[in-house]
């Protein structure tokens, strides 16, 4: 049985003299345990409200959220606060995409790592302070006894970081989702973190989902990747599958415009045109339809459906063409 499951959630953001907004459209995806997925696109695509609506962090005004997410045959989105938050931090773990304004500014990092530990396992003080210094170890922050005392302000980015995957890991959940977790960082920050939650979930049973706007945070970490564009997936494949043959012209419209190493001295980055507000409504044509390079006049008239395409599912009238199949038909 799947770790997580999430069948066709949706997200609705109203506010009062505004026409409702559909940040989620009918999201479906599941994660069994020791599994690494990634939801990948756009700010704006709904990756952040999907894990937020999962975890149960949307404020209830002005938000509905609808479908259903299960956690161990457990249905999430029916819990109340209270049995909420006994799930966060023991069996969810959430590591969230600015450590300065997720941390609480007036208390050390010690004490916001032991309060888990205390709540949820209860474990005394003075046991869970120990257990504090040895997380803070684990994930690569020097002279972590002395940095136990310290306030969020005192520590760098990368830090700040590696402190908030040791709260989210404190409790050893289960599910550990990842908003974003590299955004603020330089390019070696960056690649120590990646491979901090590499190792971290490595021969455990322990999932994680990796929230990304980058295909390449996501290349050598997870094990399928989904693509989102206007609260919807459009593409969902295996790492290499996607990467070697991108179906969807969003997906290889992303992977584009990613600078490589091995590029010719002065060739230009092909960007995807237009911004991710440039779209049509999903339920009458392809939201991507007024970017895409593909677009037919059936893309402005129809909306794709999500369908099953090889080992993976695609939602596309005129998909990318794979390099092999171009060139028989050349």
């Amino acid at each position: 049985m799947a770790l997580l499951e999430v069948n066709d959630l949706s997200v609705v953001f109203q506010r009062k003299g505004q026409r409702p907004f559909t940040a989620v459209d009918g999201v479906s995806f599941s994660v069994d345990p020791g599994q690494t997925i990634g939801i990948v696109g756009e700010s704006g695509s709904g990756k952040s409200v999907t894990s937020l609506a999962i975890m149960g962090l949307l404020a209830k005004r002005g938000s509905k959220v609808s479908g259903s997410a299960t956690f161990e045959g457990t249905e999430l989105l029916g819990l109340s606060d209270k049995e909420l938050r006994e799930r966060r931090g023991r069996d969810l773990g959430m590591v969230f995409q600015d450590p300065l304004s997720s941390l609480n500014p007036v208390i050390p990092i010690g004490l916001q790592i032991t309060e888990v530990i205390e709540r949820h396992r209860g474990t005394p003080r003075k046991q869970a302070r120990t257990e504090a210094v040895e997380l803070l170890d684990k994930v690569g922050i020097p002279d972590p006894a002395r940095r136990i005392t310290e306030y969020p302000h005192q520590l760098s980015g990368g830090m700040r970081q590696r402190a908030l995957i040791a709260i989210a890991l404190a409790c050893r959940p289960r599910l550990l989702i990842a908003d974003e977790p590299t955004t603020a960082l330089d390019v070696t920050i960056q690649a120590q973190i990646l491979n901090l939650l590499s190792s971290l979930v490595s021969g455990t049973d322990t999932a994680l989902i990796m929230i990304t706007h980058d295909l390449g945070v996501v290349a050598g970490l997870c094990d399928e990747v989904n693509v989102m564009y206007g609260g919807r997936i459009v593409e969902r494949a295996e790492r290499h599958e996607l990467f070697a043959h991108p179906r969807h012209p969003y997906t290889h419209g992303l992977l584009q415009s990613i600078p490589r190493l091995n590029a010719p001295r002065g060739e230009k980055l092909v960007p995807i045109k237009g911004s991710v507000v440039d779209n049509i409504p999903w339920d009458s044509a392809c939201a991507f339809a007024p970017r895409c390079p593909n677009a037919l006049d059936v893309c402005r008239e129809q909306s794709p459906v999500l369908e099953t395409d090889g080992g993976g599912m695609l939602r596309c009238h005129n998909p990318v063409v794979p390099v092999a199949a171009a060139e028989v038909r050349s």
